[in-house]
């Protein structure tokens, strides 16, 4: 089995960039100042730490963070926490053009999915209006009018307190009122039927309360149990790949609240099938949702993400694009049953809190099953539970970050076709600050952070 260079890259969550600063505060506290916990100026060139749903989003040579196809229905960037619930998020809003009069370039706030969020819109009318948007439908909080301009830039900034919701262009106050849309979520960048570009994005807590932000990169993550083993299940490994039902082609990312189940049809057609960043998801998957019985197959672009607590159950994936899935703002994530092949970097990307549980999988053709992030801006502390999981053909099962008190527990794993045991069990890597890459210092059970017993591994 040839081995391949294991890698630590490529945050998602609150993983920006070199011209990000990330302040923590503790969760609960309330400040008489306002007290920054996200900013981000592009300077580093990329879009590293956001997360992209439709568009075209380049950072030029000044740092300006563009979505140049004014064609495009829905163009959004997306960072932060879903957790997030009284903030204020501010940023530099430049439209280049519009397509009609209700064209928007704006900013956006408590986003709990791709197309539910507060957003304050400059319109191709020349008005700047502060909206509720729930799908298609669009409710004005208030507007004024301002004489938008193309080729002007404008400081955008929404405060969110409670239910009162309030919009500034350029420090003056243009709408204010009560709304119940949404309690908590992301920051977003967006623009419809028109072109822009953004820039200084800064969030602070001086919407009336503190955004739940965990510890800095420069700070150790508050150290919290790890998981135990959890109870052994009957439920083997899958034998082998599913025939699909049938196939559907998707141009978009499927949303998913509740519970998604595929009845085993493919699903394939998003991004270019391979490892470039900021590709958009198959799925994204809504704080508490499920997603089951689905083949994804290639292109899959970035598989599925889930921006809270999810589960997977009996997903499939054929050809691992860009990622499998992404775990991004929850603190439980479960993947049960199913199997992923060809991901020639990883299968499962770690980038919020909390715990990852993998049972009853398997994983052929990969550089890793599992990867906690070594440099997002955010250093959580993560763990990651493998159980009754079949192996071939992959460089290493986990990656994670001791130095941040990451822990990674295996039970009942079987590897096929390594008679040389050149398959890593427990890889152990130095977390790092955004703009580094992290070091890989050993690997192997220690008792502390990597967890197993050589009963706990089966070579066939």
């Amino acid at each position: 089995m040839q081995k391949r260079r294991l890698s630590g890259r490529r945050p998602l969550l609150l993983a920006v960039g070199a011209g990000v600063t990330v302040a923590a505060l503790a969760a609960g506290m309330t400040s008489a100042f306002a007290a920054t916990v996200f900013s981000d100026d592009f300077t580093d060139g990329d879009t590293s730490g956001w997360s992209k749903s439709g568009g075209t989003w380049t950072v030029d040579g000044s740092g300006v963070l563009n979505q140049s196809n004014a064609g495009s229905e829905l163009a959004r960037q997306f960072a932060g926490q879903t957790s997030w619930t009284n903030y204020s998020v501010q940023a530099r809003v430049r439209p280049t053009s519009f397509g009609s009069s209700s064209a928007l370039v704006g900013l956006a706030a408590r986003s709990t999915s791709s197309t539910k969020m507060y957003r304050l819109a400059l319109l191709g009318s020349g008005r700047a209006e502060l909206q509720a948007v729930n799908g298609s439908s669009v409710t004005a909080i208030g507007s004024a009018s301002i004489g938008v301009g193309a080729g002007t830039w404008y400081t955008l900034r929404i405060e969110t307190s409670g239910s009162t919701i309030r919009g500034f262009v350029n420090g003056t106050q243009i709408a204010s009122g009560s709304n119940s849309l949404a309690g908590a979520g992301r920051i977003g960048l967006v623009t419809a039927y028109a072109s822009g570009g953004f820039d200084d994005v800064l969030v602070d807590s001086s919407g009336g309360g503190t955004p739940t932000t965990p510890p800095p990169t420069t700070t150790p993550p508050t150290t919290t149990p790890p998981p135990t083993t959890p109870p052994p299940t009957t439920t083997p490994p899958p034998a082998g790949w599913p025939t699909p039902t049938g196939s559907q082609k998707v141009d978009a990312t499927i949303p998913v609240s509740g519970s998604f189940d595929g009845g085993l049809k493919r699903y394939y057609g998003i991004g270019d099938g391979g490892q470039s960043e900021s590709q958009d998801p198959m799925f994204e998957l809504a704080a508490g949702a499920t997603l089951r019985n689905v083949i994804i197959g290639a292109p899959a672009g970035d598989g599925v993400h889930c921006e809270g607590n999810c589960t997977l159950i009996n997903v499939w994936w054929e050809d691992v694009g860009e990622d499998a899935a992404t775990f991004r703002g929850g603190t439980t994530y479960t993947v049960d049953g199913g199997g992923a092949r060809s991901a020639s970097d990883k299968v499962f990307q770690h980038n919020g809190s909390g715990t990852v549980y993998i049972k009853n999988f398997r994983v052929e053709n990969a550089g890793k099953l599992y990867r906690a992030c070594g440099n997002c801006s955010t250093s959580y502390q993560r763990h990651v539970v493998i159980d009754n999981v079949t192996v071939r053909n992959t460089d290493a099962i986990a990656g994670i970050n001791t130095n941040w008190g990451d822990t990674a527990r295996f039970s009942r794993i079987t590897i096929v076709g390594d008679p040389d045991r050149e398959t890593s069990i427990c890889v152990k890597y130095k977390g790092v600050p955004k703009g580094s890459e992290p070091t890989e210092i050993g690997e192997g059970a220690d008792g502390v952070n990597c967890l197993y017993s050589p009963s706990d591994i089966t070579y066939q």
